[in-house]
């Protein structure tokens, strides 16, 4: 699998369904929402009003990021707001089951994530227990950061782990990914492929999500 899920962070919110539109058009499979409460990351984005607006406009399924402190709160109302899959940090929980259990009784996709600080080893006990497992490749709550290079080890294990049980898991890697290092990733064992800046920051946005891909 090789899925795009351009980060709607990195767009222009003066031109919000034009970026829209063009991720309508374009080969990205899913449009990421990063949500931030400026408690678990020091900065604030964006919530239910734009979700609104996602959920009427765009054609693709809302890979929603929750980067905030309890979850538990608010996963339900993200679900109903139009998310298609529903992402929360290991680190900013006790204990990932309850919540995972409330946003598969919506009848969404669930996700783990951790940061680049997190041992990747803590994701182990719940590698059955989702959908998808998001590896943060730069510290939540900024863009543009640079990739973190130890971010293939933690794939290459993950992956093994996944393979070795036969889980259909999907991998998920979010921060500095742009195409230099795309295809690398895929290679070691990602499926989805969050971009930000390296989509919307470019002149030919729907171009480089091919170049993403390596279909251009």
């Amino acid at each position: 699998m090789k899925y795009i899920a351009p980060s709607l962070l990195s767009a222009d919110f003066g031109n919000l369904s034009r970026d829209i539109e063009m991720i309508n058009r374009s080969a990205a499979e899913w449009l990421h929402v990063d949500v931030m409460d400026g408690v678990f990351v020091p900065n604030i984005s964006f919530g239910f009003p734009i979700m609104e607006v996602l959920k009427k406009e765009c054609k693709k399924p809302l890979d929603v990021h929750l980067m905030i402190t309890h979850p538990e709160k608010y996963v339900e109302r993200f679900v109903d707001a139009g998310a298609w899959s529903v992402g929360f940090h290991l680190e900013a929980v006790d204990d990932p089951l309850p919540i995972l259990d409330l946003i598969k009784k919506k009848n969404c996709r669930t996700c783990l994530t951790i940061n680049p600080d997190i041992s990747v080893e803590r994701l182990e006990p719940y590698l059955d227990k989702v959908d998808m497992l998001l590896l943060m490749s730069v510290f939540a709550g900024y863009g543009g950061q640079k990739f973190i290079p130890q971010t293939f080890d933690k794939l290459t294990w993950l992956r093994s782990q996944l393979d070795k049980r036969g889980l259909k898991t999907l991998i998920e890697i979010d921060g500095g990914v742009n195409a230099s290092n795309s295809l690398d990733l895929f290679a070691a064992g990602a499926d989805v492929l969050v971009a930000g800046s390296a989509v919307f920051g470019k002149e030919n946005p729907e171009e480089e999500i091919l170049k993403l891909k390596g279909e251009l």
